[in-house]
């Protein structure tokens, strides 16, 4: 499948350092407290570690990615199964944070109390989803226990090529054969942990003046729009979320699962997006669109600001329970624009087409699928991968996603939610025999988020996106979901206004 089947090296530093916070249950919610900040010099500020904690994270094949052939009526089961899988990893991610102490007197306490147990739990869970497949007539792939072991990502690994796959087995095209064990891009330095505990730390924090122009470092997300072919495009406005629709599910990646994402998003355009709305739920949704005809849903992870204020989800699922803490803020701009391609025409979306853009897991499946861009307003030729930007004054966080745009001509969806759309290639063609589609592109601007301080290598007053536990909220996680529901007419108009090179709304 193009560029998604390809696999890479991660470019990325692999030195990891745990999150600097114990959890620990009690007083009806959850209680971060510091356990540990980092261990070396870092410009000049000496840290210290506790020895005893040795893992940083946790890091398991993600299955999801590996099942590309799930029959249509065994879809909503499996995801239920998937989910599952992710909670799990939440629970032994918990387990780890809550044990440092045990973990110190204990070498074999990891293996033995948190991924043995998380193993048993995985297996199960897998024979369901081969069971699953199969009772609705398909081929689950061979050994799927093989999925069932995760590992431990180590407090600190050497810098440099640790001869292991980077992308976690991301092979789409190959039936999920990699055994999946590869460790992600490892990290940066923990820092203190940030408010959360578990992330963000000063080393996820570069200030956009020291980013090179034009120096963003992933293949993914390529602009399709050019000086040839379809030059035109066609913007949407649908606001700034400013009803406040959020929840922690995911109608695309897990449908029919409560908190299923176990972070908040925010959502645009149509309003009735939650686990279990049907297409026809969405067809019929209200919609915060100018322009009634696009009933489409544009949503994204939250971003918080870990300011030691708290927001209304701090003791619920895909708030505090999940480990997002700190104020969430909306974007204060949001531009939605579809672009043609630089090489064709484009044809219409279909109805109810689904993309997911972007990687959840990125930070320890690897880059394989990391689509991300953070910049600043006045700065928007620097973008960074797997930084937040510390902007000057004056100057707003903007987070920049492009789509892929290149469809197979015969499905909305597939049963990874990846292998039905392609980016484009470097010189703008579909490959593959797709089809070029308007290319979505989504622009946030935050002008309303203090920019952090890096104080003796701590990290004071961060903002971070939400994220599932164990992805530690790095920024390489972040990612973009849309659902097409554009009428027939007004998607013929996008279509025309793009290949007559127009300029509409």
């Amino acid at each position: 499948m193009g560029r998604n089947t390809r696999k890479r090296r991660m470019p990325l530093a692999t030195k990891v350092t745990a999150g600097a916070a114990a959890l620990a249950l009690g007083g009806g919610g959850l209680v971060w407290a510091n356990f540990y900040a980092s261990a070396h010099e870092d410009g000049g500020h000496n840290r210290t570690k506790s020895r005893g904690a040795q893992v940083a994270t946790i890091n398991c094949p993600d299955v999801g990615q590996k099942l590309t052939k799930v029959p249509r009526q065994a879809r909503r089961g499996v995801a239920k199964e998937l989910a599952l899988l992710d909670r799990q990893i939440t629970d032994a991610y918990t387990r780890l944070a809550e044990t440092r102490q045990a973990q110190a007197g204990d070498a074999g306490y990891v293996d033995n109390a948190i991924l043995g147990p998380l193993k048993s739990k995985r297996t199960a869970t897998l024979d369901r989803i081969g069971i699953n497949i199969n009772r609705a007539g398909g081929t689950a792939p061979r050994d799927l226990g093989r999925f069932a072991r995760c590992q431990g990502v180590p407090v600190e690994q050497p810098d440099g090529d640790d001869g292991q796959d980077q992308d976690n087995g991301q092979d789409q095209g190959g039936g999920g054969q990699d055994d999946g064990q590869g460790q992600g891009n490892g990290g940066q330095d923990q820092g203190n942990g940030g408010q959360a505990g578990n992330g963000p730390v000063a080393d996820d924090f570069i200030d956009i003046e020291d980013v090179q122009p034009n120096s963003r470092n992933l293949p993914n997300g390529l602009a399709a729009n050019g000086d040839g072919g379809s030059t035109g495009s066609f913007t949407t406005e649908c606001g700034t979320n400013e009803n406040a629709l959020r929840n922690s599910d995911n109608v695309i990646a897990a449908p029919g699962v409560s908190n299923g994402a176990q972070h908040q998003h925010d959502y645009v355009g149509n309003q009735a997006n939650n686990a279990f709305a049907s297409d026809e739920d969405l067809a019929g949704g209200d919609t915060t669109c100018r322009n009634q005809g696009d009933r489409s849903t544009y949503f994204w992870p939250v971003l918080r600001i870990q300011d030691g204020t708290q927001d209304i989800d701090q003791d619920q699922p895909g708030g505090g329970q999940d480990g997002n803490v700190g104020k969430i803020v909306a974007p204060t701009e949001v531009d939605l624009k579809f672009v043609g391609n630089r090489t064709s025409d484009v044809v219409a979306m279909p109805r109810a087409l689904r993309i997911i853009t972007g990687d959840a897991k990125s930070f320890t499946n690897g880059l394989n699928n990391a689509n991300t861009a953070w910049s600043c307003t006045g700065f928007e030729d620097r973008q960074v991968t797997d930084k937040y930007p510390i902007c000057p004054e004056g100057s707003g966080v903007v987070r920049t996603t492009n789509f892929q745009s290149c469809w197979d001509g015969q499905n909305t969806d597939s049963a990874n939610h990846r292998t039905h759309m392609d980016f484009v290639e470097a010189d703008g063609t579909c490959s593959n025999g797709f089809q070029a589609v308007p290319q979505l592109q989504v622009r946030l601007v935050y002008d309303n988020i203090p920019a952090p301080r890096i104080e003796n290598g701590q990290v004071v007053n961060p903002f971070a996106l939400d994220s599932f536990p164990e992805q530690l909220h790095k920024p390489i996680t972040d990612h973009n979901d849309f659902i097409n529901f554009f009428d027939e007419d007004l998607m013929n108009e996008m279509v025309d206004c793009i290949n007559s090179g127009q300029d509409c709304q």
